[in-house]
C-alpha cells in the first residue's frame, strides 16, 4: 500500500521572491533490489539486471564518493556496487547532466556489476531532512539506513560495506549495525603489517576479499565469532580503506585514485591561498537565468576557432535567445580573458560589449598553435563582440594530452610539481596536473586526462591523470586517439546482449514464424524485389520493386530490413544501439551500430540466403549425405539456388499513374519479401545502358538455363528502366521547389581476403544513384508525413535550416570574380544560380562553387516534433516540407525509432492496441540531441582518420624527389597574408616564402625578398608541392607550399585516375607499414584480441560509400561538415 508523504522546496523566482512549492511523494513497501538474494523477488519485481552471486561484499558508495570517485566505480573489476538513488540525485544536481549521464551509462551497462536501488520511494528507507540538518549530512544519514535495509532484506547474508569520506561517518556509524561496515575509500594504512594483530586481521580480509569466495563462505566467516571481531577490527579500527584492503592489486584505480586525491588536494590548497585573480567570478545560476530572460545575457554554445584558438571564439546562439536578440551572426569571443574559464563546447551566458568595443573575424591564415603571427592584420568588418559571464552547462570530457618532453620540464623548474600537458584539440587549453608517472611519461605517449577544476586564481585549469592510449605516430594510439577525442566508446557486445539475439547457424537455421507468416503482407510471389549497393556490401537494409497493376497503373515499392522486430524496446541490444546512436566509419575499420547477427545476416536483404522451414533443409540434408564431398558441395549450391530466400521487411508502396507518375494512393506495413537480386550500382548501369554482357558478374543468373535466363533479364532491365523513369520525375518534380544538388565526393573502398584494404576508388557519378537515392528520399519524406499526422507531437524528424547568408559572401565574391552572380535568397534561387555558373573551358569552376555552397550549409539535425514550430520543419537542401530517416534502420538509431513510430502509427489507423514503447517528446527530444553528437562525432571521427592516413603516406616521402607530391590545384579564396587552393587530394596549409604581400579583391601579389613579383587571381592553376608537418602534441598536418603559379601539366589520361591511384597508394602503403609493425609486436608476444579484430572490421561499407559528404577543400576546414 503507497504511503503519502509532502516535500517541502523552497525556490527563488527571477524577481528574486522566495516560493514555497509542496510535492507529493509516494513511498512504496516494496522497490526492486536486484539482489540475487532477495527472500521475495515476485515482490520487488526484480526483472531487470541482477547483481552478481559470486561476490563476497556488496558495496554502498556514499554521495561524495560518486561524485569524486566515479571513474574508479567504473573499473570492471569492483563488482556488486549498489547506487543508492540519494547519492544519484546528488550527482545529478550538484555535477551537471555529463557527469550524470555518464552514471546512468554504468548502471544501463551490462558489463558492470552495479545496480540503483530507488531507497527515497521504500517505505523503510526513506528518511526526512530534519529541521536545520545540512543536506550532506541528511544524504549521508539516508543511504546508510538505506545499507542497514538492505542488509536485513537479503536476511543478513551479505555483508554491506558503505564507503564514505565523512569522517564523522565513520566514527559514528562504523560498529553501529553488525554486518554493516563503513569505512573509507582511499587511505593509508594505520597500523604496522607485522605484529600478530594485523595478521590475524589481514587473514579475515583476504578471505572476504577473496573474488573466488562465495557468499557462503563469507557467511561461513562470520559464523566465526574470533573471525567475525577481527574482521570487524579490519574494517573499523585499523585500516579504514576500501581499495587498499579489499583490491590491492588493482594497480590500475590505485594510479587513478591517486591522482584524483592530488588534484583535489591542490584545489584545496589553491582556494586557501591569496593569489591575485586572473579571471572574474562567474554570475549566480539564478542571476543568469533572470538575464536571459530579460534579454542582458544571450544563451549560446562556445566554438573555439581551431585555427587562432588562444584569441577568436564564437558563441552560437541557442534556444530563445537566438529569436529574441534580434542578432543574425554569432557574437565574437576575443581573446582568452573575455572566454573566462569557459572551454570548446560549453553552454554560456554572453554580455554584449559597447558596439564601440566591438571585433571584427580575422580574415589572415595562421598556424593553429601561433597566438599572432598575424596581428598587424586589419579584421574585417565589426561584429557583434561579447564576454562570458557565466557557464550554465559545462561540456568537460576525456581528452588526449601529451606531456612536456624532459627538457621543457627542466626549463620550468625542478621544484613545480604541477606539469602543464598540451591537448591533442588545439581549442582546449593547456591543463595543468599531478601524477607520479609524469617522467615516464614525457616519453612520447599519448595520454588520457580529465579537467576537475578551473579556478578564478589560475591561468590553466587544473585535472588528472586517467590512462595511458600509446605512442605517439603509432596506428592504433592515433586511432585511439580519435575515437577518445569524439567519446567513441566501443567494446564487442557481450554475452548478455547477444542471449537475446537469434539463432542462424547451419545447424540450428532461423525460420520464419507461423504467426508473423499471417500477420504480415506476403511478397514473395507477387512482386521482383532487388537491391542496388556497391560491389561487397554485406549490411543491406533497402531494396526496391516496381511493377503493373491490373488497372494499368504502377507500384512502386521501398522494402527496408525489419530490424524492430529483433530489436525489441529497451532490451539490452536496443540500449546499447541507443548509446552507439550510429555506426562510425573510419578510414580502416568500421564500428558497428547492431551486432554482425543483425546488420549482416538476418536484418540484411541480402539475395541468395536460403532461409526456408528446416523442412525442407532436412531433407536436403539427408539426401546429401550419401553423396561425395565433392559432389555435396555442388548439391547444396543447387539447393539454395533453387530454394526462395526471404526475409522481414517494413515497406511503403505507392500506387503511381501510369503516365504522369503522380502518386494516387499509398500503403504501409510489415511485409515478407523475396530479394531476387543483389546487384551492384556498376552492373546496374550497365543494365540501364543496354549492355547485358554484365550478366555473368551477377551470380543470380548464373544457375539459370539460357531461356529462363533471358526472361528473367527482360524482367529486371524493365524494372530498372521503370524505376529510373520515376526517379526522373520525383528530383525534377523537387527541383522545380529548389532542390540543391551540391558536389560531395564519395570514396568506395576494396578489400582484400584479410580484410584490409586493397584500393581507394572514387565513386563515379552514375544514373543509378540518383534512382536509388531519389526512391529512398521518397520513402522518408512520406513516413515523415504519416507519423507526423499520427503523432503531431512525439513524432521524430529530420530538419535543415535556411544558412545564414553571412557564410555565402565569400561564395559571391568567388563567383562574382569570374563573373557569375549567385543569388542566395532561397533554395531555389541559389539552385539556379549554380546550374548557370559553367565556365566551359574549366569544369573545376562549377565544382568548386558548388563546394564551396556546401561549405556554408547548416547541419542538417534531427528534432520532435512536439518542440519545434511546424513552420520550422522544412528541409531546406532536399526543398521538403518534412523528412525523416526511415531507410537505414542497421545503421541509424533514428531510423528504428521511426521505424517504432510508424508501426504505432499502423495500429492507430487499425484501432489497435499500440505495442510500441514511444518516447515523450521531453524524452525524446533529449535522445535527438545526443543522435545529433554522435552523428557530428562520427562525421569528424571520418575525416580526422582519413587525415592520418594522408599524413602517414606522405611522412617518409621526399615532396622535392617525390613525383607525387606534386599536385595541380586552383586558387578559390585571398586572404590578406595567402590563398586557399582547391586540389582533388589531401587538404593542409600554404607556405609562402618571405617577403611581402598586397592583397586587392580579386588577387595577391607575392614579391619575395629578392625582388620577383607574382600574381595569383582566383581561379587560377598553380603546382602545389604536398609535404607533412610534424607534430609531437598534435595530428600531423598536411602541409601545401605553392612552386609555380602555372598549372601542373600531366597527360590527360592520367587526370582521372591520379586521385585514385594517390589514394590507393596511400592506404596500401600505411596498412603495409602496420601489418609489419603488428608482426613484430606478434614476435614480441603482443596478440590483437579476436573481440578487437571482429569489431573493428573493414568489410563491406567500411569507408565512404555511407558518407553524404566529403570535401577535399585544400587549406582551411572553415566550418563544419554538412549533411541531409
Amino acid at each position: 500500500m503507497l504511503q503519502k508523504r509532502e516535500k517541502v522546496l523552497l525556490l527563488r523566482t527571477f524577481q528574486g521572491r522566495t516560493l514555497r512549492i509542496v510535492r507529493e511523494h509516494y513511498l512504496r513497501p516494496s522497490v526492486p533490489c536486484n539482489s540475487p538474494l532477495c527472500p521475495q523477488p515476485a515482490a520487488c519485481r526484480n526483472d531487470g539486471k541482477l547483481l552478481s552471486a559470486e561476490v563476497t561484499h556488496y558495496v554502498i558508495p556514499d554521495w561524495k564518493v560518486v561524485q569524486d570517485y566515479l571513474e574508479v566505480l567504473e573499473f570492471p573489476e569492483l563488482k556488486g556496487v549498489i547506487f543508492m538513488q540519494t547519492a544519484c540525485q546528488a550527482v545529478q544536481h550538484q555535477r551537471g547532466r555529463r557527469q550524470y549521464n555518464k552514471l546512468r551509462n554504468l548502471l544501463k551497462d551490462a558489463r558492470h556489476d552495479c545496480v540503483l536501488f530507488a531507497n527515497e520511494f521504500q517505505q523503510h528507507c526513506y528518511l526526512p531532512r530534519e529541521k536545520g540538518e545540512a543536506m550532506e549530512k541528511w544524504q549521508t544519514r539516508s543511504i546508510y539506513n538505506s545499507a542497514v535495509w538492505y542488509y536485513h532484506h537479503c536476511e543478513d547474508r551479505m555483508p554491506i560495506v558503505m564507503v564514505t569520506e565523512d569522517e564523522e561517518a565513520i566514527q559514528q556509524y562504523g560498529s553501529e549495525t553488525e554486518g554493516v561496515f563503513v569505512i573509507s575509500f582511499k587511505r593509508v594504512s594505520l597500523y604496522s603489517p607485522g605484529c600478530p594483530r594485523a595478521q590475524s586481521v589481514d587473514q579475515a580480509g583476504l578471505e572476504l576479499r577473496n573474488p573466488t569466495a562465495s557468499a557462503s563462505q563469507v557467511l561461513g566467516l562470520k559464523a566465526c565469532a574470533t573471525t567475525a571481531r577481527h574482521f570487524l577490527q579490519f574494517l573499523n579500527n585499523s585500516v579504514r580503506s576500501y581499495l587498499d584492503n579489499f583490491w590491492p592489486d588493482l594497480k590500475a584505480a590505485h594510479e587513478l585514485c591517486d591522482s584524483i586525491l592530488q588534484s583535489r588536494r591542490e584545489r584545496e590548497s589553491e582556494s586557501q591561498e591569496t593569489h591575485g585573480k586572473e579571471y572574474p567570478e562567474h554570475l549566480p545560476l539564478e542571476v543568469l537565468e533572470a538575464g536571459i530572460k530579460s534579454g542582458r545575457y544571450i544563451q549560446g554554445i562556445l566554438n573555439v576557432n581551431k585555427h587562432r584558438a588562444q584569441i577568436e571564439a564564437f558563441v552560437r546562439l541557442q534556444g530563445a535567445s537566438s529569436k529574441d536578440s534580434g542578432l543574425v551572426s554569432d557574437i565574437l569571443i576575443h581573446g582568452s580573458k573575455a572566454r573566462n574559464r569557459s572551454i570548446h563546447g560549453d553552454v554560456v551566458a554572453v554580455e554584449l560589449l559597447p558596439k564601440s568595443e566591438w571585433k571584427g573575424r580575422t580574415a589572415a591564415l595562421c598556424e593553429n598553435d601561433s597566438d599572432d603571427k598575424a596581428s598587424g592584420e586589419s579584421p574585417s568588418e565589426p561584429m557583434p563582440t561579447g564576454r562570458v559571464v557565466g557557464i550554465l552547462q559545462k561540456n568537460w570530457r576525456d581528452y588526449v594530452v601529451t606531456f612536456p618532453s624532459k627538457e621543457e620540464v627542466q626549463s620550468q623548474g625542478k621544484n613545480a610539481q604541477k606539469i602543464l600537458v598540451t591537448p591533442w584539440d588545439y581549442r582546449i587549453p593547456k591543463i595543468r596536473i599531478s601524477t607520479q608517472q609524469a617522467e615516464a611519461l614525457q616519453a612520447d605517449f599519448r595520454v588520457v586526462v580529465r579537467i576537475d577544476s578551473w579556478e578564478t586564481t589560475s591561468v590553466y585549469p587544473n585535472g588528472h591523470f586517467v590512462r595511458v592510449l600509446g605512442r605517439i605516430g603509432d596506428l592504433e594510439g592515433e586511432i585511439s586517439t580519435i575515437l577518445v577525442e569524439n567519446s567513441i566508446l566501443w567494446s564487442p557486445s557481450q554475452k548478455l546482449r547477444m542471449c537475446e539475439m537469434p539463432v542462424n547457424t547451419p545447424e540450428n537455421p532461423w525460420k520464419v514464424s507461423p504467426q508473423e507468416e499471417q500477420e504480415r503482407k506476403d511478397l514473395r510471389d507477387t512482386h521482383l524485389v532487388f537491391s542496388i549497393d556497391p560491389k561487397g556490401c554485406e549490411d543491406v537494409d533497402d531494396t526496391l520493386s516496381v511493377r503493373t497493376l491490373n488497372n494499368g497503373n504502377l507500384e512502386l515499392g521501398v522494402h527496408i530490413a525489419d530490424v524492430t522486430h529483433f530489436v525489441a524496446p529497451n532490451s539490452y541490444i536496443d540500449v546499447e544501439a541507443r548509446t552507439r546512436a550510429t555506426t562510425y566509419y573510419l578510414a580502416d575499420r568500421r564500428y558497428d551500430m547492431l551486432p554482425s547477427i543483425l546488420s549482416a545476416d538476418l536484418c540484411s536483404l541480402l539475395g541468395g540466403v536460403d532461409r526456408e522451414p528446416p523442412s525442407r533443409i532436412a531433407l536436403t540434408e539427408a539426401a546429401a549425405v550419401s553423396l561425395q564431398q565433392e559432389a555435396r558441395s555442388l548439391f547444396h549450391g543447387l539447393a539454395r539456388a533453387l530454394c526462395r530466400p526471404f526475409t522481414y521487411a517494413v515497406s511503403v508502396m505507392w500506387e503511381l499513374d501510369k503516365t504522369s507518375y503522380e502518386i494516387k494512393k499509398v500503403w504501409y506495413g510489415r511485409t515478407i519479401i523475396r530479394s531476387a537480386y543483389k546487384l551492384f550500382y556498376e552492373a546496374a548501369q550497365e543494365l540501364l545502358d543496354g549492355n547485358f554482357s554484365v550478366v555473368d558478374d551477377i551470380p543470380e543468373f548464373k544457375a539459370l538455363d539460357e531461356q529462363s535466363q533471358q526472361t528473367k533479364l527482360e524482367e529486371l532491365v524493365w524494372a530498372i528502366g521503370k524505376l529510373t523513369d520515376i526517379a526522373r520525375h520525383i528530383r525534377a518534380k523537387r527541383d522545380r521547389c529548389g532542390a540543391l544538388e551540391l558536389e560531395g565526393v564519395e570514396v568506395r573502398v576494396q578489400l582484400d581476403d584479410k580484410k584490409n584494404i586493397h584500393d581507394l576508388i572514387p565513386k563515379q557519378p552514375l544514373e543509378v544513384h540518383e534512382t536509388v537515392a531519389e526512391c529512398m528520399i521518397l520513402a522518408n519524406h512520406w513516413v515523415a508525413k504519416k507519423i507526423w499526422e499520427s503523432f503531431p507531437h512525439q513524432a521524430l524528424l529530420r530538419q535543415h535550416p535556411p544558412p545564414h547568408q553571412e557564410f555565402f559572401s565569400e561564395l559571391r565574391e568567388c563567383a562574382k570574380a569570374k563573373g557569375f552572380f549567385i543569388d542566395t535568397r532561397s533554395n531555389k534561387t541559389l539552385a539556379d544560380s549554380l546550374d548557370s555558373a559553367n565556365d566551359p573551358k574549366d569544369p573545376l569552376v562549377n565544382k568548386l562553387l558548388r563546394s564551396m555552397a556546401t561549405q556554408a550549409m547548416s547541419n542538417a539535425l534531427y528534432f520532435s516534433t512536439g518542440s519545434c514550430a511546424e513552420e520550422d520543419f522544412h528541409h531546406y537542401g532536399l526543398a521538403l516540407d518534412k523528412y525523416t530517416h526511415f531507410t537505414s534502420p542497421i545503421r541509424r538509431y533514428s531510423d528504428i525509432v521511426v521505424h517504432r513510430l510508424l508501426m504505432a502509427a499502423i495500429s492507430k489507423d487499425k484501432k489497435m492496441e499500440i505495442k510500441e514503447n514511444l518516447f515523450s517528446n521531453k524524452n525524446l527530444e533529449e535522445l535527438c540531441r545526443h543522435i545529433n553528437n554522435r552523428n557530428r562525432a562520427a562525421q569528424r571521427s571520418q575525416k580526422q582518420s582519413t587525415e592520418l592516413f594522408q599524413c602517414m603516406y606522405f611522412k617518409d616521402r621526399d615532396p622535392d624527389t617525390e613525383e607525387r607530391c606534386i599536385a595541380d590545384g586552383v586558387i578559390y579564396s585571398i586572404r590578406t597574408n595567402g590563398v586557399l587552393v582547391f586540389i582533388p587530394s589531401p587538404e593542409g596549409s600554404s607556405e609562402w616564402k618571405p617577403g611581402s604581400l598586397q592583397r586587392s579583391q580579386n588577387k595577391i601579389i607575392s614579391t619575395t625578398a629578392g625582388g620577383q613579383s607574382v600574381t595569383f587571381h582566383l581561379f587560377d592553376h598553380v603546382t602545389v608541392r604536398i609535404s607533412v608537418q610534424a607534430s609531437r602534441c598534435h595530428s600531423d598536418t598536411i602541409r601545401l607550399e605553392i612552386v609555380s603559379n602555372k598549372p601542373y601539366m600531366i597527360p590527360n589520361t592520367e587526370l582521372c585516375h591520379q586521385s585514385s591511384l594517390l589514394k590507393s597508394e596511400l592506404v596500401k602503403e600505411v596498412t603495409r607499414s602496420v601489418e609489419e609493425a603488428q608482426l613484430a609486436q606478434e614476435v614480441k608476444g603482443k596478440v590483437i584480441q579476436e573481440e578487437h579484430r571482429e569489431y573493428c572490421q573493414t568489410k563491406g561499407r567500411s569507408l565512404y560509400t555511407l558518407l553524404e559528404e566529403i570535401r577535399d577543400l585544400a587549406l582551411l576546414d572553415v566550418s563544419d561538415s554538412y549533411a541531409m
